[in-house]
């Protein structure tokens, strides 16, 4: 397959400095709601990014479980290589890729771990079954086979088997607050629009067009 001539227009319209809140949250709920209206799946899936401390970077996808002006919440594990990049470098980048729509956002900031009574009120909320998954998964260690997950996973049920199952001291919630946001919508023969959100010293928000 001859990749170099895989390519297509990007003709879902395009974006106006007149179209855009002043708030960047906003902005982002205004095509959060748009997405999942459309039907696209998985509306919720960002890619984060992260930087060991060696300078090598590293991209996973999580969900967002929540936002608001103070930032937008993730859940995993605390022994995580995500987590143990975070607690060495606290700049991460998130980018959510609606291609359906020929949108993405990418949003800079620094990323923290939420309070544990945040964290207790998500996770029982969560199905049985992912609560006993979070004990089960000693995430990203290295572990000889799927077997031996089912295995631990068959172990934490017979260990819970009765009343609820307790919050992880190693799993919790992060949140990523943002200091940079940019709404970028494909468009026709490349020229896409962009337009930066830089968070400035008195916390208003200033609004840059960007060339594609």
């Amino acid at each position: 397959m001859d990749i170099e001539n895989f390519r297509r227009e990007y003709l879902q319209g395009g974006l106006r400095r007149e179209d855009l809140d002043e708030n960047p949250t906003q902005q982002f709920q205004t095509w959060l709601d748009q997405v999942i209206g459309s039907g696209l799946k998985d509306p919720t899936a960002m890619v984060i990014s992260t930087v060991s401390d060696d300078g090598q970077p590293s991209q996973r996808i999580v969900l967002l479980k929540h936002f608001d002006e103070t930032g937008f919440i993730f859940y995993t594990n605390y022994g995580s290589r995500k987590v143990k990049e975070i607690a060495e470098n606290d700049r991460v980048s998130l980018l959510f890729a609606w291609n359906a729509l020929d949108r993405q956002v990418k949003i800079c900031g620094r990323a923290e771990k939420i309070s544990a009574a945040e964290s207790v009120k998500y996770f029982l909320s969560r199905p049985r079954d992912s609560q006993l998954a979070a004990w089960a998964s000693d995430q990203s260690r290295k572990i000889t086979s799927r077997d031996f997950l089912m295995t631990q996973l068959a172990h934490m049920k017979e260990k819970f088997a009765e009343g609820e199952v307790p919050l992880p001291d190693f799993w919790g919630g992060i949140r990523v607050v943002p200091f940079e946001m940019e709404f970028w919508q494909g468009g026709e023969h490349r020229l896409h629009d962009r337009f930066e959100y830089t968070l400035q010293g008195d916390r208003t928000w200033e609004i840059q067009r960007l060339a594609p």
